[in-house]
């Protein structure tokens, strides 16, 4: 059966994360804005709170949890495989010329940790020919660490039809998706199940498009946040494909403004249940516009998408594609509060079934509100996890739901 999910708060069946690991002990003061930090967690409690958000997921709806690291280390036993992505890996530091020197005196498992955690020249030096890193630092790493890959959300999405795989606007990031592009494509677990609609295999530089920019609003409709990270010609692509495909007809393109607090979509609102909705105060609001993809009427066999331009507001639009909606705002609470938490990804929580969700406790006001709706809020501790700035939907890839 293909990889394909049509609804956004239907029982979780299986998903992939990835349990933070030694590439968050990379992250210096120093080198936090490089690699896209904007703090220095502690380690040994982020893995701990992530723990309990693992255990949640499987004891709040018995699904099946995939860690990042478990698959990427089954894949790297195919040496053409090792050997591609460890010369993508130091390509990126231009150091593609030490592959075969290097896999020559790593194991798989070197491999997979030098793939997440990165490699400093010191720490390889004694193993490598003298002359092959003379002119580089102790300190210099042959491959940059990925201490991001804790957010899966951003690498993938199964929608109705298909996968997307990211193309990640940000260079630093991209290698984080293709490893996961690369896992699902080549393990034995999903590799028969893929149906890929993004990108294109024709498309060598494809438009950007992160997976927490998708959110699908029934089996016939998704929507999509141009924004900061995602591309209008991405978004194009992606409802040709999936209007191809038969699954969807519509494809909603949301204008999102060029703000770091609605840097994907799921910043502006998230799908708790069959008709619930959490958004923050004025983010349905601050939706500039949005445009619709569907299939243009033609005779040929080749199927073709127009754009239209809407006029409706988002909110009209959630009604239209949700019956019922109710929309659960946290306008009730303190406006002071509820800035503070849309800081801490208040909206982004994870639906883990109807009406259940997995939410950060830091996140009191927004939760007492989801509980007044009839939400049931299931809370994880947050100190650390928080401080990359993305919530538990952030940190989850759904790769099943009931029903799906």
């Amino acid at each position: 059966m293909r990889l394909s999910i049509a609804s956004e708060f239907r029982t979780l069946r299986e998903v992939l994360m990835h349990r933070p690991g030694g590439e968050i002990d990379r992250l210096t003061p120093y080198n936090k804005k490089l690699l896209l930090f904007e703090d220095v967690p502690y380690l040994e409690e982020m893995q701990r709170e992530h723990d309990v958000f693992t255990r949640m997921i499987r004891e709040s709806c018995g699904a099946k949890v995939y860690f990042f690291e478990d698959l990427l280390l089954d894949i790297l036993d195919q040496p053409a495989l090792r050997r591609e992505l460890m010369q993508e890996a130091l390509s990126a530091s231009r150091l593609g010329h030490l592959t075969d020197e290097l896999l020559g005196v790593l194991s798989v498992a070197d491999c997979a940790k030098g793939l997440m955690a990165g490699i400093k020249v010191h720490e390889v030096r004694r193993k490598l020919s003298s002359y092959s890193l003379a002119d580089l630092l102790d300190v210099a790493f042959l491959i940059p660490p990925c201490p991001n890959l804790y957010f899966q959300r951003d690498t993938a999405a199964v929608v109705p039809g298909g996968m997307i795989f990211s193309s990640m606007r940000l260079p630093e990031r991209q290698r984080e998706a293709n490893m996961v592009r690369r896992i699902f494509e080549n393990h034995h677990l999903f590799k028969e199940k893929i149906c890929k609609q993004y990108p294109l295999d024709a498309h060598n530089n494809p438009a950007s498009l992160e997976g927490g920019d998708v959110i699908i609003l029934n089996e016939k409709a998704v929507a999509i946040g141009y924004s900061e990270r995602t591309d209008e010609k991405a978004i194009y692509h992606v409802a040709k494909n999936l209007i191809a495909s038969g699954k969807v007809e519509r494809i909603y393109e949301v204008h999102l403004p060029k703000k770091r607090n609605f840097m994907h979509l799921d910043t502006v609102f998230t799908i708790l249940d069959e008709n619930k909705v959490l958004t923050y105060p004025d983010a349905i609001q601050s939706v500039q516009r949005i445009s619709l993809y569907v299939r243009k009427e033609d005779e040929g066999t080749e199927i073709h998408v127009k754009r239209l331009h809407l006029k409706e507001q988002l909110r009209d639009i959630l009604k239209k594609e949700i019956p019922g909606l109710e929309v659960i705002g946290t306008e009730r609470v303190n406006q002071e509060y509820a800035l503070r938490e849309q800081w801490f990804d208040g909206a982004n929580v994870f639906t883990v079934a109807p009406g259940k969700v997995i939410s950060y406790n830091r996140n009191k006001h927004t939760n007492r509100a989801l509980r007044e709706f009839g939400i049931e809020v299931l809370e994880i501790p947050s100190s650390e996890l928080s401080r990359g700035l993305g919530g538990p939907r952030c940190m989850s890839m759904p790769i099943s739901r009931e029903n799906s």
